[in-house]
């Protein structure tokens, strides 16, 4: 395993907000053992405290899970009730890294997911996508992200058997991030 890094040029010191209209948080789960549904979440906040050592940085993000949205609105409602994540209990679910490790020539950071009220550690596959200004003064920054995560650790724990065997819904999740932070305004 390599330890050489991506070059971060231009990745500044300091806090990057979750930009919420520039970011997707999405997932990828078999259906029918035969075919892949997708869906994102739509309600989210977070984070990005770079470090002055990039590998002392960490992310915190917060997601509405009511905010779940496969265009299907059936399928939404069933995915909010008790069968699945439970958003009357379980409302929200958050991330925060553990730390940052570099890993052939890009990044993995640790961290613990927590949903349902399960705290599972989570490792974030990262691809630093560069950094630049944007129309307003601001500076922005990209980020790429995926992992993969078994529902059922998290209590996400439905059967549903087909005849002939299989399930409707498996039991691999994966989670897909594209990030857009911005650099906020050191405090004084």
């Amino acid at each position: 395993m390599s330890t050489t890094t991506t070059d971060l040029t231009g990745l500044a010191a300091g806090t990057w907000t979750i930009d919420p209209a520039h970011t997707d948080i999405g997932f990828t789960v078999r259906h029918l053992m035969v075919s892949k549904v997708r869906g994102t979440f739509e309600t989210f906040e977070g984070t990005i405290v770079i470090a002055d050592n990039p590998l002392d940085s960490r992310v915190e993000a917060s997601i509405d899970v009511a905010s779940i949205t496969t265009n299907q609105d059936d399928r939404d409602a069933h995915l909010k009730s008790a069968d699945f994540f439970e958003v009357d209990k379980y409302p929200t679910m958050t991330y925060a890294s553990t730390k940052v490790v570099p890993v052939d020539g890009d990044y993995v950071v640790e961290g613990e997911l927590t949903l349902k009220g399960v705290t599972k550690p989570v490792s974030l596959k990262l691809e630093f996508n560069g950094v630049g200004r944007d129309p307003w003064g601001g500076t922005r920054a990209g980020f790429s992200a995926e992992a993969e995560i078994n529902r059922n650790d998290f209590g996400v724990d439905i059967k549903m058997p087909l005849d002939g065997g299989g399930v409707v819904v498996g039991d691999k999740i994966r989670i897909n991030l594209e990030v857009e932070a911005v650099l906020q305004a050191p405090q004084s």
